[in-house]
Protein backbone atom coordinates (compact mmCIF):
# COMPACT_ATOMS: atom_id res chain seq x y z
CA UNK A 1 0.00 0.00 0.00
CA UNK A 2 1.35 3.42 -0.93
CA UNK A 3 2.03 5.82 1.94
CA UNK A 4 2.60 8.82 -0.31
CA UNK A 5 -0.63 10.30 -1.68
CA UNK A 6 1.26 12.00 -4.49
CA UNK A 7 2.45 8.69 -5.92
CA UNK A 8 -0.86 6.83 -5.72
CA UNK A 9 -3.77 6.72 -8.15
CA UNK A 10 -6.52 9.21 -7.34
CA UNK A 11 -9.96 8.39 -6.01
CA UNK A 12 -12.69 8.52 -8.64
CA UNK A 13 -15.28 10.86 -7.19
CA UNK A 14 -17.35 11.10 -10.40
CA UNK A 15 -17.29 14.89 -10.21
CA UNK A 16 -19.66 16.22 -12.87
CA UNK A 17 -19.88 19.93 -12.13
CA UNK A 18 -18.02 22.74 -13.89
CA UNK A 19 -14.45 23.64 -13.05
CA UNK A 20 -13.80 27.01 -11.46
CA UNK A 21 -10.36 27.50 -13.01
CA UNK A 22 -9.20 24.94 -15.57
CA UNK A 23 -9.26 21.60 -13.78
CA UNK A 24 -9.43 23.17 -10.34
CA UNK A 25 -12.75 22.55 -8.65
CA UNK A 26 -12.27 24.47 -5.43
CA UNK A 27 -9.51 26.33 -3.59
CA UNK A 28 -9.14 25.48 0.08
CA UNK A 29 -6.67 26.05 2.85
CA UNK A 30 -5.55 22.96 4.72
CA UNK A 31 -4.93 23.24 8.42
CA UNK A 32 -1.71 21.54 9.45
CA UNK A 33 -3.63 18.75 11.20
CA UNK A 34 -5.07 17.64 7.85
CA UNK A 35 -1.60 17.27 6.34
CA UNK A 36 -0.41 15.32 9.37
CA UNK A 37 -3.45 13.01 9.20
CA UNK A 38 -3.16 12.54 5.44
CA UNK A 39 0.51 11.64 5.58
CA UNK A 40 0.26 9.34 8.59
CA UNK A 41 -2.65 7.20 7.38
CA UNK A 42 -3.72 6.19 3.91
CA UNK A 43 -7.15 5.15 5.15
CA UNK A 44 -8.88 8.44 5.91
CA UNK A 45 -10.46 11.45 4.29
CA UNK A 46 -7.33 13.56 4.78
CA UNK A 47 -5.36 11.18 2.55
CA UNK A 48 -8.14 11.33 -0.06
CA UNK A 49 -7.99 15.15 0.03
CA UNK A 50 -4.23 15.05 -0.61
CA UNK A 51 -4.86 12.75 -3.56
CA UNK A 52 -7.39 15.23 -4.94
CA UNK A 53 -4.77 17.95 -4.62
CA UNK A 54 -2.28 15.78 -6.53
CA UNK A 55 -4.84 15.16 -9.28
CA UNK A 56 -5.61 18.90 -9.61
CA UNK A 57 -9.23 18.52 -8.51
CA UNK A 58 -8.62 20.66 -5.44
CA UNK A 59 -6.25 23.61 -5.21
CA UNK A 60 -4.68 24.52 -1.89
CA UNK A 61 -3.51 27.91 -0.74
CA UNK A 62 -0.83 28.69 1.82
CA UNK A 63 1.10 31.70 3.03
CA UNK A 64 4.82 31.56 3.68
CA UNK A 65 4.21 31.42 7.43
CA UNK A 66 1.74 28.55 7.07
CA UNK A 67 4.07 26.65 4.73
CA UNK A 68 6.87 26.98 7.29
CA UNK A 69 4.52 25.59 9.92
CA UNK A 70 3.66 22.64 7.67
CA UNK A 71 7.35 21.93 7.25
CA UNK A 72 8.30 22.32 10.90
CA UNK A 73 5.42 20.21 12.23
CA UNK A 74 5.82 17.45 9.65
CA UNK A 75 9.54 17.25 10.38
CA UNK A 76 9.07 16.75 14.13
CA UNK A 77 10.59 13.39 14.98
CA UNK A 78 7.39 12.08 16.57
CA UNK A 79 5.26 13.10 13.55
CA UNK A 80 7.76 11.95 10.92
CA UNK A 81 8.09 8.59 12.66
CA UNK A 82 4.36 7.82 12.28
CA UNK A 83 4.52 7.09 8.55
CA UNK A 84 8.20 6.19 8.76
CA UNK A 85 9.40 8.93 6.43
CA UNK A 86 13.05 9.96 6.40
CA UNK A 87 13.77 13.69 6.32
CA UNK A 88 14.68 13.32 2.63
CA UNK A 89 11.40 11.53 1.83
CA UNK A 90 9.46 14.22 3.65
CA UNK A 91 11.33 16.90 1.70
CA UNK A 92 10.24 15.11 -1.50
CA UNK A 93 6.63 15.05 -0.33
CA UNK A 94 6.75 18.75 0.55
CA UNK A 95 8.35 19.55 -2.82
CA UNK A 96 5.57 17.67 -4.60
CA UNK A 97 2.93 19.44 -2.53
CA UNK A 98 4.51 22.83 -3.27
CA UNK A 99 3.71 22.36 -6.97
CA UNK A 100 -0.02 22.56 -6.20
CA UNK A 101 0.05 25.41 -3.69
CA UNK A 102 -1.44 28.76 -4.59
CA UNK A 103 0.86 31.23 -2.80
CA UNK A 104 -0.88 33.74 -0.55
CA UNK A 105 0.50 37.17 0.21
CA UNK A 106 -0.83 38.65 3.41
CA UNK A 107 -2.20 42.08 2.58
CA UNK A 108 -4.31 42.35 5.71
CA UNK A 109 -3.83 41.07 9.24
CA UNK A 110 -6.85 40.97 11.56
CA UNK A 111 -5.43 39.68 14.83
CA UNK A 112 -6.79 38.72 17.24
CA UNK A 113 -9.84 36.83 15.98
CA UNK A 114 -9.39 33.37 17.49
CA UNK A 115 -8.86 31.90 20.95
CA UNK A 116 -5.75 30.03 19.81
CA UNK A 117 -3.08 32.44 18.56
CA UNK A 118 -1.51 29.56 16.62
CA UNK A 119 -4.59 29.41 14.38
CA UNK A 120 -4.45 33.10 13.44
CA UNK A 121 -2.08 32.49 10.51
CA UNK A 122 -4.48 29.89 9.12
CA UNK A 123 -7.40 32.33 9.20
CA UNK A 124 -5.29 35.17 7.75
CA UNK A 125 -4.01 33.01 4.89
CA UNK A 126 -7.54 31.83 4.13
CA UNK A 127 -8.97 35.36 4.17
CA UNK A 128 -6.18 36.72 1.97
CA UNK A 129 -6.05 33.67 -0.31
CA UNK A 130 -9.55 33.79 -1.77
CA UNK A 131 -10.30 30.27 -0.58
CA UNK A 132 -13.73 28.72 -0.37
CA UNK A 133 -13.09 26.93 2.89
CA UNK A 134 -10.67 26.09 5.65
CA UNK A 135 -10.33 22.30 5.86
CA UNK A 136 -9.52 21.21 9.39
CA UNK A 137 -10.13 18.56 12.02
CA UNK A 138 -10.67 21.35 14.57
CA UNK A 139 -13.71 23.11 13.14
CA UNK A 140 -14.78 24.68 16.40
CA UNK A 141 -11.52 26.67 16.53
CA UNK A 142 -12.67 28.70 13.49
CA UNK A 143 -16.48 28.65 13.54
CA UNK A 144 -16.95 32.05 15.19
CA UNK A 145 -14.45 34.04 13.13
CA UNK A 146 -14.46 32.41 9.68
CA UNK A 147 -17.96 33.56 8.64
CA UNK A 148 -16.89 37.18 9.19
CA UNK A 149 -14.56 36.66 6.23
CA UNK A 150 -17.01 34.70 4.10
CA UNK A 151 -15.23 31.41 4.79
CA UNK A 152 -16.65 27.98 5.40
CA UNK A 153 -14.99 25.66 7.88
CA UNK A 154 -15.24 22.01 6.90
CA UNK A 155 -13.65 18.68 7.72
CA UNK A 156 -11.82 16.62 5.09
CA UNK A 157 -14.79 14.24 4.95
CA UNK A 158 -17.16 17.16 4.36
CA UNK A 159 -14.96 18.38 1.51
CA UNK A 160 -15.19 14.96 -0.11
CA UNK A 161 -18.98 15.00 0.26
CA UNK A 162 -19.16 18.51 -1.18
CA UNK A 163 -17.22 17.43 -4.24
CA UNK A 164 -19.34 14.29 -4.68
CA UNK A 165 -22.63 16.17 -4.30
CA UNK A 166 -22.28 19.74 -5.59
CA UNK A 167 -25.20 22.00 -4.80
Amino acid sequence: MCRNPFGCPTYDLNIKHCDIIGNIMIRVLLDTNVLVAGLTSSMGASFAVLQLVASAKVEIAASTALWLEYESVLKLDEIRALPGFSVQELDSVLSALAVWVHPVKLHYVWRPQLRDPGDEMVLEAAANGSVHAIVTHNKRDFTDAAPKFGLQVISPAELLLLLENPR
